[in-house]
């Protein structure tokens, strides 16, 4: 069994900037594709950046492109999510989750296997 535990979240400026991490445990991370997807109050949960299980594919929602980065380390097991220029449109409730297929990278949440607690994103204007 993998688990999934994000940190990093908690109050920012509009143009500030954050590093969420999502450390795992159990088999297979560094065969996985990592994904973080988030969900703001009354909207749906949408993948906002994955990376494939060796690094070499990213992939990125639209409105994140240019601010946001993901990146891992698998000797750390860990998956990181470095948010800048940061917009109260940010505002949500990020989840870091595991795909056991590590590539290509697939952006359905229902193809995501494992889930973390989540992590309470707040950008104030």
């Amino acid at each position: 069994q993998v688990q999934l535990v994000e940190s990093g979240g908690g109050l920012v400026q509009a143009g500030g900037s954050l590093r969420l991490s999502c450390a795992a445990s159990g088999r297979g991370f560094s065969s996985f594709v990592m994904g973080w997807f988030r969900q703001a109050p009354g909207k749906d949960l949408d993948l906002v950046a994955a990376i494939s299980w060796s690094g070499a594919d990213r992939h990125y929602a639209d409105s994140v492109k240019g601010r946001f980065t993901i990146d891992r380390d698998n000797d750390k097991r860990t998956v990181y999510l470095q948010m800048n220029n940061l917009d109260p449109e940010d505002t949500a409730v990020y989840f870091c989750a595991a795909d056991r297929i590590g590539w290509p990278i697939r952006t359905s949440k229902n193809n995501y296997d494992y889930w973390g607690q989540g992590t309470q994103v707040t950008v104030s204007s």
